[in-house]
This record gives structure tokens, sequence and C-alpha cells, in this order.
């Protein structure tokens, strides 16, 4: 089969909800012609297509696909991952910990390539969003204790300065290939998107205060509301192409 035909039925059988026919379509195209050959395809599928098949694996249950989506192909997927309204964020940590964390990768390339795109602050909001008051004693001390907090919420100013400031924990402290490791790595390396992060969260909170239903819920954290409004912490919808709900 050429690469025309597999992505064609690839994007059938995506369609018709048969994920686990359109992943070994694939694996047998990496184990028959090589992993390049692989690559090829999965450079001309569409984010939604890629993302039907990634958000299917875990470290569970590997996909090679997960082991060969470039950080810009994930990036693609993750951004419009809530398309798929699934609130309890299971599929989304299960594919950010799969791929993020794969072996010989730079987990920072991925959260680079989901922070240049719109959305892509909203996505990582989304994947903490169990964790706010982890994530806030993590901004506030350094530290993921939430005994340690303070229970004030840093200002926008405050936040910006604390995340250039070294984590009291280090990286092998909290290596555990899951959010905590995740957070570590994104107030380290990318403290820009870290504060991005944190400020979607709030939105998301305040959403959730003012009755705007689960979708805007931040998390298991009650009573922390920023009072001041920035564009900065406004949750933003994913750029997406006009049919890229269709294989949803």
């Amino acid at each position: 089969m050429n690469a025309l035909s597999l992505i064609a039925n690839t994007q059938r059988l995506i369609a018709a909800g048969d994920i686990v026919a359109a992943e070994a379509a694939l694996v047998e195209l990496a184990d028959t012609e090589g992993d390049h050959a692989l690559m090829v395809v999965l450079e001309q599928l569409p984010p939604k297509d890629i993302l039907a098949v990634i958000r299917q694996y875990d470290n569970s249950k590997q996909s090679v696909v997960n082991l060969l989506v470039t950080p810009e192909q994930f990036a693609r997927a993750v951004v419009i991952e809530k398309q798929y309204k699934d609130l309890s964020r299971t599929h989304l940590r299960g594919m950010v910990n799969s791929i993020v964390f794969r072996e010989d990768s730079d987990p920072v390339e991925f959260l680079n390539a989901i922070g240049d795109l719109e959305g892509g602050s909203e996505a990582l909001a989304d994947y903490f969003s169990e964790k706010w008051s982890r994530m806030e004693a993590f901004a506030g001390s350094g530290s993921f204790d939430t005994d340690e907090d303070d229970g004030e919420i840093l200002s926008e100013t405050a936040l910006l300065a604390n995340a250039y400031v070294k984590p009291r924990v280090d990286e092998d402290e909290v290596a555990d290939q899951d959010w905590m490791q995740l957070a570590w790595l994104l107030r380290h390396d990318c403290p820009d998107l870290f504060v991005e992060v944190l400020l979607v969260l709030r939105a998301k909170a305040r959403a959730h205060d003012a009755g705007q239903g689960d979708e805007a819920q931040a998390g298991d954290d009650d009573g922390k509301v920023e009072t001041g409004d920035t564009d900065r912490g406004r949750a933003t919808p994913a750029a997406l192409e006009a049919d890229e709900e269709s294989a949803i």
C-alpha cells in the first residue's frame, strides 16, 4: 500500500471509530518499511487523526506512533484534545506522560512546542487541573508541600519574579515522569510558560466560581481566586482548522 492509500485508509478507519485498526495499519507500515516511512505518513496526517491514535495509548500500552510523533505534531494534537470533552483528563495526562517522557526525548522540546501554539497554555492547565493547590505552592515556595503554603496568592508580578528563582526541590526528587516532574521542568526551563499556565488555572477557577460549568473547573482546590484581571490569564480557544472536529 502506498503512502497516499495508507493515509486515506487510516483516516477512513479513524472516522469510523476503529482506532485499533488504524494504529495497526501504521504499525505495519513501520514494521515493513521502517520508522522513516511512518514518520513521512505522520507528517501528512491532520492533527485530529494523530490525536485520535495517540490518546488511546499511555505508558501501560505503548504505540509506535507515540514513540515517533515529533514535538510539533504532538503539540498540534494536544491543543485540540479538549474537543473530546474528557473532564477527567485521563487521556490527556496519559498521552502527555507517555510521549513527553519517552526514552531519549527532550521533554523541554515538547513543552516549548506546546507553548508556542495558541491554546497551548490552556492544554497544559488542563493537564494540571487536579493539582492546582500544589502548583500554587510550588510557584510560591519552590516546593510542592502545601503545608508550607500560607494561602496567599502571588500577584502576577511576584509570580513572574518567583518563576525565575531556582526551585527548592531538585529534579531528581520529583523524577516521577508525571505531573511533578513536568511542573519542575516547566518552571525551571520555561518560566514564562509556567506563569501562563498558573494564570490560566486561576482564570478557570474564577469561571468555575462564577458557575460556568465543569469545563471551567480548575481541579480539587477551592478558595484561591486572583482578584486582578489580565489578558494572559484568560483561557483561549485552540486555533483549529474548519474540519478539526469532524473526526472527534
